[in-house]
């Protein structure tokens, strides 16, 4: 199993292949249907600088975060597959972490920003004992679909998506 600190250097990414199994520590942000879209307009228009919040290098969890916990969401839901180009390219994502296959154009892209797609398992107990500190950075109008910054001890993950080769091929 391969350790992953946050932010994940250029270096890193790299070197991860699909199949790997990887343990993430660090801060991750959480974000679904609702924000995702709104980061990526922001990131567009170039106003995203203003809230002082660095992406680069950072994982990008697909999930809600709910006192019941963080589990993943689909990734191929429009507004959240719509979203990792903009997120890979303009705001330096370097994991997407969710489930689900993603479209073989997705998986091309992700390897033209040296990004990654991983799957987690939805074990929504077991990541609720592995998440350490929670706070809402941005929009807390959509509750538990605002984006979120959390702090992670060993979440464990599959590589799904590398170098323009998908483990759903």
């Amino acid at each position: 199993m391969r350790e992953i600190q946050i932010p994940i250097s250029e270096d890193v990414v790299a070197s991860l292949n699909v199949g790997d199994v990887v343990s993430i520590s660090g801060y991750i942000f959480c974000g679904r249907d609702a924000v995702l879209p709104r980061i990526c307009k922001e990131l567009e228009a170039g106003t995203w600088n203003k809230r002082g919040i660095d992406l680069k290098g950072g994982v990008i969890f697909h999930t809600a975060v709910s006192p019941a916990g963080v589990g993943p969401t689909s990734s191929n839901k429009l507004e959240i597959e719509g979203s990792f180009e903009t997120l890979s390219k303009l705001g330096g994502i370097k994991m997407h972490l969710g489930k689900g296959a993603i479209k073989p154009e997705t998986v091309k892209m992700l390897a033209e920003n040296n990004a990654v797609f991983a799957i987690i398992p939805p074990v929504t107990a077991l990541l609720e004992s592995q998440t350490l500190e929670r706070e809402c950075v941005a929009w807390p109008e959509l509750g538990m679909e605002a984006l979120y910054r959390i702090k992670v001890g060993n979440y464990q993950a599959i590589i799904a998506a590398a170098k323009g080769r998908s483990v759903y091929e």
